[in-house]
């Protein structure tokens, strides 16, 4: 009786063990994406977590860092690459899924420095969230918004042309 006991209890906990593992593995594959405001400019700008050291961006002026979403770091099946962009006249950066623009497209309006960001889910799941790209044509300036962020806002600052990108990763921090 004690041995198939302790087989049990032994057995629980190897799942446990396991389990614990699996999610640790599933957090190390996945990383912040934020948006931030350029005060100088005007701009928004989405990056992943450690592009750039937060202390280089306040001193570029950037501020309003905001959690839109996560992003899994690695490739995958139902995963799109998302690159960032970057305008040097219109000092715009914008993020762009692979194959939503081409790059001679891009390269035709003037966007140059193209880098990798993240990977991001192709399929709604229940722990997904639509993300939108919009553009404002005043300021040639494009921003990326998740499908429940305030747009009565981007629309008041001249924000149209919403286009869907891809779905970002919702977490239970970032929920609440």
């Amino acid at each position: 009786m004690r041995k198939s006991l302790f087989g049990i209890v032994a057995l629980l906990v190897l799942v446990l063990i396991s389990n614990l593992a699996s999610a640790q593995r599933e957090n190390e594959d996945l990383i912040r994406v934020y948006r931030w405001l350029n005060t100088v400019d005007n701009n928004y700008v989405t990056l992943a977590d450690g592009e750039f050291q937060e202390g280089q961006l306040l001193q570029w002026k950037y501020k309003e860092k905001t959690l839109l979403f996560y992003a899994y770091k690695p490739p995958g099946p139902n995963r799109v690459a998302v690159y960032r962009w970057t305008n040097p006249v219109t000092k715009d950066q914008t993020s762009i899924a692979e194959d939503e623009v081409s790059d001679s497209d891009m390269m035709q309006k003037g966007y140059t420095l193209k880098s990798l960001q993240f990977y991001a889910p192709i399929r709604r799941a229940e722990n997904h969230v639509a993300v939108y790209r919009w553009y404002r044509a005043k300021t040639k300036d494009w921003v990326t918004f998740q499908e429940f962020g305030d747009t009565d806002k981007l629309w008041d600052k001249g924000y149209k042309m919403k286009t869907f990108q891809y779905y970002g990763i919702m977490r239970n921090e970032y929920e609440q």
